[in-house]
């Protein structure tokens, strides 16, 4: 049985524990059910999903979800071209922004969903992303988010998403250059997040500025209360579960 990540919980000097899950949900095309008990059993602050639903009544399928999974809707979906962002009730939220990327014809619409979140006597800045398949694109966007996560203003940043691309990538490499990747500062867990029946490579990852303390991340395959069935039926892709401890500001 997997250890399990530190609990949330906040210090007597202010700094906070946070627990943040990134999950790719295939726009919950697939076990609705085995979807809200993995994120459930996860038990994040802060959930960064990516490919929510973004057609036909997608605020009820986010209202569902978050309802299902305990937590609570935050911002993203359609309005960000599909990452999402939910919280737990501890999280208290200042201020919300879905940003639309720059679109090269005949590709996706990208986004970022975006929030500002006191936890405690700590602020931080979180994102959720969903990097292009093309390679060229996919590295201008992760200038955008490092530039995105340095104008939120806040003292502490995390971004998590399914980034399309692999640790020894070129954008991989870019974020990771210039933040924390969690799973290779302290890995916990499973590492490849890709694919559910046979996982083989690493295409999700949190990231989180220096002056966060990575108490753990990886996938919680072998965690308490997540069923492997679940895993495999929920989507197409593993989730990332992260401690953090962030300080006070």
């Amino acid at each position: 049985m997997l250890p399990d990540l530190p609990a949330s919980g906040t210090e007597s000097d202010g700094s906070a524990v946070i627990r943040v899950l990134s999950y790719n949900i295939r726009s919950m095309r697939d076990d609705r059910a085995a979807l809200a008990r993995v994120i459930r059993a996860c038990a994040p602050d802060i959930a960064l999903i990516q490919e929510a639903p973004r057609f036909f009544r997608w605020r009820k399928a986010a209202a569902w979800l978050a309802r299902e999974s305990g937590l609570v809707y935050v911002t993203g979906g359609a309005t960000a071209a599909g990452p999402l962002i939910l919280s737990s009730l501890r999280p208290h939220i200042e201020r919300t922004e879905d940003v639309l990327l720059p679109r090269t014809p005949g590709l996706h619409q990208r986004g970022f969903a975006t929030a500002a979140v006191r936890i405690g006597g700590a602020r931080l800045s979180v994102l959720s992303c969903h990097l292009s398949l093309a390679a060229r694109e996919r590295y201008e966007q992760a200038g955008l988010l490092l530039d995105r996560l340095a104008g939120m203003g806040e003292p502490h940043a995390i971004a998590g998403g399914d980034l399309n691309d692999r640790p020894d990538g070129r954008t991989f490499r870019r974020l990771s250059a210039e933040l924390q990747d969690a799973w290779a500062t302290k890995p916990w867990g499973g590492e490849h997040t890709s694919v559910p029946e046979r996982p083989h490579q690493r295409i999700d990852a949190i990231f989180a500025t220096s002056g966060i303390e990575v108490l753990g991340c990886g996938v919680p395959v072998g965690l308490q209360n997540v069923q492997e069935d679940d895993l495999r039926a929920a989507t197409d892709h593993l989730p990332v579960l992260a401690a953090l401890m962030v300080p006070p500001a």
